[in-house]
Formats: structure tokens, sequence, C-alpha cells
């Protein structure tokens, strides 16, 4: 990935998690697939974590693809069961409900 190539995937990571709604949930892979890098999903959590800017954006409606949340961010539980957000039983996002899967071609 080329320095101008990054700095388009991140803007791209930033844009896509401040489209998704209140009530849903998409994956780490789903945006980096969304971003054109369908392998860099580990950097899209990288991206969220360490931008100055996604300190504005509803980064706690990303989870892992088994609706898993971040490890260590106690906080992105409750955030998402305010805004309606189901859990299943194994602590899971229940994602048959609240995945969220734009249609951007």
């Amino acid at each position: 990935m080329t320095p101008e190539q990054a700095r388009q995937f991140h803007d791209d990571v930033l844009w896509l998690v401040s489209q998704i709604p209140v009530g849903h949930v998409t994956t780490y892979g789903i945006i980096a697939t969304l971003s054109g890098w369908p392998s860099h999903s580990r950097m899209v959590g990288r991206t969220l974590r360490y931008s100055p800017e996604s300190e504005h954006l509803p980064c706690h409606r990303v989870v892992n693809r088994e609706g898993r949340t971040a490890p260590g961010w106690s906080r992105q539980r409750p955030l998402l069961e305010a805004e309606g957000i189901h859990f299943l039983p194994n602590g899971h996002v229940d994602m048959r409900q609240h995945l969220w899967e734009p249609d951007i071609t």
C-alpha cells in the first residue's frame, strides 16, 4: 500500500464508520472490503484506534465477524445496548438482527 493509498484507506474507513446507522453494527472485514482492501480488517481496527478523528464517530458499532466486541473496551457493549442492539447468550451481538451491510457499488 502506497502512502496515497493508505491516506485514502484511512479516509474511506472513517467515512464508512460515520455511515453506520443507529441500532446496527458492521464488521472490520466489511469496512476493509468496502474500502478496497478486503484482507486489511486489522488495519481498520488500527485506524479507528489511532485516528483522533474517530473520537467523534460511532466506532462502537464496529465488531468482529462473529459479533464480538473489542477486547478491553468495557464501554462498547453498554453503548450498543443503549441503541437497542441485542446480544446473544454467548455475549455476541445478534448479527442476524443488527448487521449493516451497505450496498455501495
